[in-house]
């Protein structure tokens, strides 16, 4: 039932390659003769996942939003079940490939954070699904939580509490808590997406608009220049201030 490397998804359009993000594919999907719709289903399910969770999915619904018959998802997933996993996985799976791209062991501590950061950022901006999905594996029954926390969480939580702790050696970090300075970071770049429907009607207007998501950015990139980092040469205050 499972597993190719190399299929017609892999070569589909930038930003969903399964092929290419570690994702495991069933035999009917591998040979799929088109992958737009197969990428239509998975943007479907992910939607709809999102809104009702696993148990108030429905398979018609997905399969009407995908502008496909009900049984083309069993023939290619098998399950609903699967469906929900491969959605997930395919997700984050491109959280993965986003950060990958932050620079090397030899990048200064604060570059590696500040790429971490941004890079995080432009995938939660670009997914505004993943919150979503997040909390309702956390608020439900949480058994997919095991293999997300092992492949995708902790390793990014490791890798970015690393470089917190170098920073702190070199002098250059405040000497912060790495573990919860690691949730602030997160906490304050997902929550904004995550309850961007209550922002909006706190603030009247739409916390979405690029203007508002590149000013959350600047706070965020703010905090951090000013509560984690040390001053630079550069940017230190003059001795009689």
């Amino acid at each position: 039932m499972m597993v190719r490397r190399s299929h017609p998804l892999s070569e589909s359009a930038v930003g969903w390659k399964p092929g290419r993000l570690g994702v495991k594919i069933p035999q009917a999907l591998s040979e799929a003769k088109n992958p737009a719709t197969v990428r239509r289903i998975v943007a479907a399910a992910e939607r709809i996942f999102a809104e009702h969770g696993l148990a108030g999915a429905r398979t018609d619904e997905i399969a009407r939003a995908a502008r496909v018959n009900k049984a083309l998802l069993y023939y290619y997933f098998g399950s609903k079940e699967n469906l929900h996993r491969f959605a997930l996985e395919s997700l984050l799976g491109q959280l993965l490939v986003t950060i990958q791209y932050a620079p090397g062991p030899d990048a200064l501590p604060r570059e590696q954070l500040l790429a971490y950061v941004n890079g995080y950022f432009d995938f939660v901006s670009g997914h505004p699904n993943y919150p979503r999905l997040v909390q309702r594996e956390m608020m439900e029954t949480g058994k997919h939580l095991g293999w997300i926390v092992e492949r995708y969480f902790r390793p990014l939580h490791q890798r970015l509490g690393r470089a917190i702790e170098a920073g702190i050696a070199a002098g250059d970090f405040r000497p912060v808590d790495p573990h919860h300075t690691v949730l602030t970071i997160i906490a304050m770049t997902v929550f904004y997406f995550a309850a961007a429907p209550l922002l909006s009607a706190i603030w009247g207007r739409d916390a979405l608009r690029p203007q508002a998501v590149a000013a959350r950015r600047r706070a965020i990139l703010d905090f951090l220049e000013h509560g984690l980092f040390r001053p630079t040469a550069k940017n230190a205050p003059s001795p009689d201030r």
